[in-house]
């Protein structure tokens, strides 16, 4: 049986523990990456697994990438550049990496011989939801940043494929992840506060009373794999918030949490903000439609983090660790 499965964007935050799982779980895994944070260490414990496969490369080149899809069963598109910062930091690669260069990419994956498509897109395409509103698949769209555009934008022409090509897309909106990772990244909300006030750091916290949901990064990789394994005919194109109702969490609820593990007066709560992010999410139709429950709760992730903190985890390299203020384009 074919398990082939390629993971572009393979190498990030979520993409190296989906790759351990995969493995874990019999899949072979062929990682297509262009390692922009340096994370050779990361791949390096892969390498010598029979079942598993890098290719370094830029997703801007497409004969690369259309090289990379042979005997492929399955693909799983992780790739781009993550979040607001880095999209503002480099607008020009953004456009070129997060919209042009994926949307020419699904349209090179028809007649390939594929099953699955599986897009990661993201719950910050929500935007802001207004009088207390909890967002389904089926709600209006208000992405208010480039980075939730470009999502928005792939995921319209995802569907507009149908009846056009061979594989089944399956799109998949993400919920904030958080929880340790080879590839670590400080820059997502809950990672970021334990992080700052474990290394007894003064935290500044705008917009406190505004919702975001998130997912533990080793329940997005079970997902994954539930996708994957699923009968293509019961969930092509369509549209799956992926998390759970239980984590639907203020920023403030997140601080009232760490404080109960990490004991903390460096706590500034400030008015205003850049971010005007707002939103709730349901999760019903993941759970009814795949059966998928989380695992993780916010609280189990706060503990990882301190637990992996005070081991001294990440001071050994400093690669490991993800510091926007460094990060250069390097394809």
């Amino acid at each position: 049986m074919n398990n082939n499965v390629l993971l572009v964007g393979g190498a990030g935050y979520i993409g190296s523990v989906l790759t351990e799982h995969l493995l874990s779980r019999g899949f072979n895994v062929k990682c297509f990456d262009a390692l922009i944070y340096s994370q050779k260490q990361n791949i390096k414990k892969f390498i010598k697994r029979k079942n598993y496969e890098f290719t370094f490369g830029d997703i801007r080149k497409e004969a690369l990438l259309e090289s990379s899809l042979k005997n492929i069963k399955d693909v799983v598109i992780l790739a781009g550049l993550v979040g607001d910062p880095i999209t503002k930091k480099y607008p020009k690669e953004a456009k070129e990496i997060n919209f042009t260069a994926l949307k020419n990419f699904i349209n090179i994956c028809k007649d390939k011989n594929l099953d699955k498509l599986i897009f990661i897109s993201t719950c910050s395409n929500y935007g802001l939801m207004r009088n207390n509103e909890i967002a389904d698949e089926n709600c209006n769209l208000n992405p208010l940043s480039d980075y939730a555009k470009y999502k928005v934008e792939i995921e319209k022409h995802i569907l507009s494929l149908k009846g056009h090509v061979d594989y089944s897309p399956i799109i998949l909106r993400f919920a904030t992840a958080f929880g340790l990772s080879p590839r670590m990244r400080f820059d997502l909300t809950i990672n970021h506060f334990t992080k700052e006030l474990i290394c007894k750091k003064l935290l500044n916290i705008y917009d406190v009373n505004t919702w975001r949901p998130y997912c533990h990064v080793n329940d997005f990789a079970r997902l994954i794999e539930i996708v994957l394994l699923e009968k293509k005919e019961k969930i092509q194109f369509q549209i799956f918030n992926a998390g759970s109702d239980e984590n639907n969490f203020t920023k403030k609820n997140i601080i009232d949490e760490i404080v109960k593990i990490v004991p903390s007066k460096n706590i500034i709560f400030e008015k205003g903000g850049i971010d005007q992010r707002n939103y709730r999410v349901n999760f019903e139709k993941i759970q009814k439609v795949l059966n998928f429950k989380t695992r993780y709760t916010i609280q189990h992730g706060i503990k990882e983090i301190c637990e992996a903190i005070n081991s001294n985890l990440f001071h050994s390299s400093n690669e490991n660790v993800d510091q926007l203020g460094n990060f250069k384009i390097k394809l």
